[in-house]
């Protein structure tokens, strides 16, 4: 799964992508590559934050945005999901925020 952040729109859409494929995790940026605007975005959105060269979503958002979207068994996925981040240092001390490399359109 992925957040997309479409800067097309304005103003953008922050969008949960591929909600039942726990075994990845990114952001992706669409139709520019202003930061203070995906920024923004992921602020306005409650999802989560730019922070240098990554983003940081926070688990409350996925879930809200995978909510009506994927089937029951995704709840298992997305806790193991978690755990493999925690092991790997992506989930944030307190467990509420996914780090998430940024894709920029090239």
């Amino acid at each position: 799964m992925f957040v997309q952040v479409d800067l097309r729109s304005t103003p953008p859409i922050v969008s949960l992508e591929e909600s039942a494929d726990t075994k990845q995790f990114h952001v992706a940026v669409v139709g520019g590559s202003d930061a203070g605007l995906v920024y923004g975005a992921l602020v306005d959105a409650a999802a989560g934050r730019l922070e240098g060269e990554d983003a940081w979503i926070t688990v409350d958002a996925v879930r809200r945005m995978a909510s009506g979207r994927v089937g029951p068994e995704w709840d298992d996925d997305f806790a193991a999901m978690l755990e493999f981040a925690r092991g790997k240092g992506w989930l944030d001390e307190a467990g509420h925020a996914i780090k998430a490399h940024v894709e920029w359109p090239g």
